[in-house]
């Protein structure tokens, strides 16, 4: 890896744990400012209200996603006119879906008592329709930044890219807030964030012109067939939400019919505790995507094997790290975070990290597979093995409790990692036995010895 490219690793790095602040800012400041200055029913009502937009968020399939790593890797190959014709296909795509479905939306809010269905009593009927229109607005407006995001990332810009995006969350976040703290009621509190929503669309849009003048908006290079190309990559990555939620909630209800709802909270809490590992796992898995894909695009076949085993060895490295300093202070966390409602157990704990350390390996693998469009057999597997542990985690936890459920866990782990690292190893074109054999080598510059004279050199005064 050259120093344009570490330098972008670094700058990704960074930029996706700005995102990663800002949404652990939006999550912990949100709820007490709320219950201030709301009564608890209606912030409840709100919070149900708030969850039935997110649900549109699965209407554009994954065209953003896909469409980010095709233009990646036509630029790379300097086919920037296929690029611009990826991009214009797929933005008329979205906007046909996004007013397809604000206008059922209409149709449906409109003849349907949201707010009976939903048993909304502290929230006007009317009010109630308006919130889930407005917040429906801004969840389908924003499908549009995905793909502006992508310009920016097919350029090699993509930290920039991502730390606008954080910009224009905490600020839609701060207008909504100001809402509440100048007691605007649930109504006009959506309006303001779905407007400072869109209006950070807006803005990214001409960014983006500005920034990246040989993207044009328009239809002139708009095609169909670009987007029956990228229908089925495009699809597939749906399997990956789908695996996801029978990942979470699939196993917490197994859970909860063999074991009773006590349980449920003993094991969602040790898993809510083990999952801090795998987030920041993820930040290693989406700073090196978009370098994936300009590797690959380029047809550099050395630099995507560089960059595979460094993405690996540094995912496990940090899930190890974690997941030993969990194990340690993991069950007195446990006690104090649950005020000590919830028996801390460090059997059960330490089952669930070991879940942690088998998942980075595999999924820091697959990026090399989503980045370049081939992950169709890996979201098959993904649903077949999420659908196998939550099977085996009803009949385990009857067989065996808590331990018996946390031990399902690892079989879609186990499935994934042998289906996953000899495909990335494939495409690659790696061995198994070099790639094992990188993760015990490290580069020069994170060395004991290395790390240590570096230390030396920029403090003189610890030489003597």
């Amino acid at each position: 890896m050259d120093s344009s490219v570490k330098r972008r690793l670094t700058l990704g790095f960074i930029s996706n744990w700005i995102s990663k602040l800002a949404s652990t800012i939006i999550q912990l400041v949100q709820v007490p400012v709320f219950l201030h200055f709301w009564a608890v029913p209606v912030y409840g009502e709100w919070m149900i209200l708030n969850s039935i937009p997110s649900y549109l968020s699965f209407s554009n399939i994954g065209f953003g996603s896909v469409a980010g790593n095709e233009m990646t890797m036509m630029v790379a190959r300097e086919d920037r006119q296929g690029a611009l014709r990826v991009f214009q296909s797929c933005w008329w795509f979205i906007a046909m879906i996004c007013s397809a479905v604000i206008a059922l939306l209409s149709i449906v809010l409109y003849y349907i008592p949201a707010a009976r269905l939903l048993k909304i009593h502290n929230i006007n009927p009317s009010d109630a329709k308006w919130i889930i229109f407005y917040l429906g607005v801004s969840v389908m407006l924003g499908q549009f930044e995905q793909l502006l995001q992508s310009a920016y990332r097919c350029i090699g810009r993509y930290p920039y890219g991502s730390f606008i995006k954080s910009i224009f969350s905490l600020s839609a976040f701060t207008c909504m807030i100001l809402a509440v703290v100048f007691h605007a009621d649930p109504r006009i509190t959506a309006l303001v964030f779905a407007c400072a929503n869109v209006t950070g669309t807006c803005i990214l849009c001409i960014l983006v012109q500005r920034d990246i003048p040989w993207i044009e908006y328009g239809w002139k290079h708009a095609s169909f067939a670009e987007i029956r190309a990228l229908a089925r990559p495009a699809i597939a990555f749906m399997g990956f939400p789908i695996g996801n939620a029978l990942n979470l909630q699939g196993t917490l209800l197994a859970v909860g019919y063999a074991l009773g709802p006590t349980a449920v909270v003993v094991f969602g809490t040790a898993r809510t505790v083990s999952r801090v590992a795998l987030q920041m796992v993820q930040m290693v898995n989406t700073t090196f995507e978009p370098e994936m894909s300009i590797a690959y695009g380029a047809r550099n076949y050395s630099l995507v094997r560089s960059l595979l085993r460094r993405a690996c060895q540094l995912a496990l490295i940090v899930a190890l790290v974690i997941v030993i300093g969990m194990m340690t202070v993991g069950p007195w966390f446990l006690h104090h975070w649950t005020g000590g409602h919830v028996p801390p157990s460090r059997v059960l704990l330490d089952i669930l990290l070991l879940v942690v350390v088998l998942y980075a390996l595999w999924s820091t693998s697959s990026v090399l597979m989503t980045s370049t469009n081939q992950h169709q057999r890996l979201a098959t597997y993904y649903v077949i093995g999420t659908s196998l542990a939550c099977t085996l985690c009803y009949f385990l936890a009857r067989a065996f409790g808590l331990y018996g459920a946390a031990a399902s866990l690892l079989v879609s782990e186990i499935v994934m990692n042998l289906y996953v690292v000899p495909a990335a190893l494939r495409i690659s074109q790696d061995t198994l036995p070099a790639f094992l054999t990188s993760m015990l080598h490290y580069p020069n510059f994170l060395r004991p010895a290395a790390l240590l004279a570096r230390v030396r050199r920029s403090s003189p005064g610890l030489e003597s």
